[in-house]
């Protein structure tokens, strides 16, 4: 079974993904608040898109 996770997630793990994980998963987190969070989240999501289009 971990052989299947870890396959299923080697396209996402790779190249510019890898590079774009720490941008998204601040982002995700950021989300989580109530009311500010999706405008605090912005700079992130843009860091991610500039990164991994």
């Amino acid at each position: 079974m971990r052989v299947v996770l870890l396959l299923a997630l080697l396209p996402a793990l790779s190249g510019c993904g890898l590079a774009a994980a720490p941008c998204r998963l601040g982002s995700a987190v950021l989300k989580i608040f109530p009311y500010v969070g999706k405008s605090a989240a912005q700079p992130t999501d843009a860091c991610a898109a500039a990164i991994d289009p």
